[in-house]
């Protein structure tokens, strides 16, 4: 299966756009192939000659899902990425570096959602139920990415911008 998915990721490689798609992607195919915790589990310090087999053992299953996972992106990658990041010596190391590359800075994420939730109304015929779900979401991803809106502001936007529209009928 290894080799059947690293000429996948090479045939369509990484070049700097579709970041959001190609995280998606990797994340699954370490998921799959049960590698993902390399990104979230440090590697353990090299066992002494006195270590247990238990614990040497564990330290090689994380080595070589590194290395295997390591592949995997730098396969996925354009040479330009693949040269750049080919000297870091943990996967997750690359996916940090790559992470601070090419997605989206939190701030923009959070000033999209709070302009969204500012400048969005509901719309005649929109149901009401569907419209407050809505701005749940939103409100939830300003506060997810650093900002708060109080609820009882929240409440008060919502009502606002229901009456609003009723007013206009």
């Amino acid at each position: 299966m290894s080799n059947t998915i690293i000429q996948l990721l090479a045939s369509e490689k990484f070049n700097g756009e579709g970041y959001s798609k190609w995280k998606s992607n990797i994340n699954t195919i370490l998921v799959v192939d049960d590698l993902r915790f390399v990104l979230t589990k440090e590697c353990l310090l090299v066992p002494s000659s006195t270590a247990t087999q238990n614990v040497r053992d564990v330290y090689d299953t994380w080595v070589k899902a590194n290395e295997k996972s390591r592949a995997y992106i730098l396969a996925s990658v354009s040479n330009v990425l693949n040269k750049k990041h080919e000297v870091m010596p943990t996967t997750r190391k690359i996916m940090a570096s790559l992470q601070e590359i090419f997605e989206q800075p939190l701030s923009s994420i959070r000033h999209e959602a709070i302009k969204y939730v500012y400048v969005t109304h509901m719309k005649d015929g929109t149901n009401v139920r569907e419209y407050v779900l809505d701005m749940m979401v939103h409100f939830n991803i300003v506060e997810a990415h650093g900002a708060m809106i109080d609820e009882t502001c929240q409440v008060s936007m919502l009502q606002d911008k229901c009456c609003h529209e009723q007013k206009h009928l």
